[in-house]
């Protein structure tokens, strides 16, 4: 199975030949890198940029506005803030145009913690960009999604943010991607450059040819079906819930409906009402700061829409509201969401009286 970084690889990849995308580009995103964390290796229209966020998003809003297609990288989310302003202008330049200037343009970055990158590589960014209108804002959990929702991101003639969450690039996927080849280690040696200088010199890409699963923007993924709660989570937390759901199937005969948001916005507000009228219980899982979390949006528009089938108050887990991930694994995981911190909260909300 790929991992999600071989994913998003082989997304464009394909975009390249079938969607006209016609520049990749960032930080190291070119040759000989292929990116922090090689999500663009082996790549034909990849190039490096100079260390210039805004510079980044600025040539991407010009290509965007010429009509042409580009995926443009920033190399991590915590150095995106000082593009709020430019980011903005793309989100409006249709709005504005009255249809005239579409922005067919993806902006990727990676996001959140889980790999004890401290202060300056640790942040999430979900919560922020969703306040920036214009934008769609798309975040996978596995490779399968990666690679269609990568592929949707490109198509779409809006602007939309691809969110990488950083601890899971490294991450197996556990369904084929339409043509992936089966042997992981036949896929490695396919598209992943070898480590040693000799090899490179004469390594060439291979990528498979691959089907586009049609993923859309603003459609939620049922893990599971149940009725002892609903359960909404996006990125590095969706993964933990799913270990937590089967924990709670097999253990305690707990069955929960298990909702992968994967767009952030426009999110699947009809996936989540028809779980919460059935269940009366719900839960939003992520791992942005707790203070102004997008979670707490969706609370909102629960107990606006939803008050009267709900059996218990709805509950919200995210980070700690602190200025920043320390870099000690103690730091990091006392205000990040932990996996028993997840378990103990779904617990507590089964089992709190109605």
């Amino acid at each position: 199975m790929a991992t999600v970084a071989q994913a998003i690889r082989m997304a464009l990849a394909h975009a390249e030949d079938n969607l006209e995308l016609k520049d990749v580009f960032g930080e190291d995103v070119g040759p000989p890198l292929g990116g922090a964390f090689t999500v663009t290796q082996g790549l034909k229209t990849s190039w490096n940029s100079p260390l210039d966020e805004r510079g980044i998003i600025g040539m991407a809003t010009g290509l965007g506005l010429a009509g042409s297609r580009c995926v443009a990288e920033v190399q991590f989310c915590d150095y995106i803030f000082n593009t709020i302003d430019l980011l903005k202008l793309a989100g409006n330049a249709c709005w504005t145009s009255m249809g005239q200037y579409p922005m067919p343009i993806t902006v990727m970055t990676p996001v959140g913690s889980g790999i004890h990158g401290s202060v300056y590589h640790s942040h999430s960014f979900d919560s922020k960009m969703v306040q920036i209108q214009g934008w769609k804002t798309v975040m996978p959990s596995n490779a399968y999604d990666a690679f269609g929702l990568m592929l949707a991101a490109i198509k779409d003639p809006n602007p939309v943010m691809f969110l990488k969450p950083k601890a899971l690039l490294r991450a197996k996927g556990k369904k084929l991607i339409p043509g992936e080849p089966k042997n992981a280690k036949e896929l490695k040696k396919m598209i992943d450059m070898p480590v040693t200088k000799e090899e490179q010199a004469k390594w060439r890409p291979k990528f498979p040819k691959l089907t586009d699963p049609e993923i859309e923007i603003g459609k939620a993924y049922k893990y599971q079906e149940g009725d002892a709660a609903t359960v909404v989570a996006w990125g590095r937390m969706q993964p933990i819930v799913e270990d937590i759901t089967n924990k709670f199937k097999s253990e305690r005969d707990i069955y929960l409906d298990v909702i992968d948001l994967r767009t952030i916005y426009p999110y699947d507000w009809d996936a989540i009402r028809s779980s919460v009228e059935r269940t009366g219980r719900v839960i939003f899982v992520n791992e942005d700061t707790e203070v102004c979390n997008f979670g707490e949006h969706l609370i909102r528009r629960t107990c606006d829409e939803l008050f009267y089938s709900l059996n218990v108050r709805p509950r919200l887990i995210a980070g700690k509201n602190v200025p920043g991930v320390g870099l000690s694994p103690i730091l990091e995981e006392s205000t990040q969401p932990q996996p028993w911190h997840v378990e103990k909260e779904i617990l507590s909300l089964v089992e709190e009286p109605a």
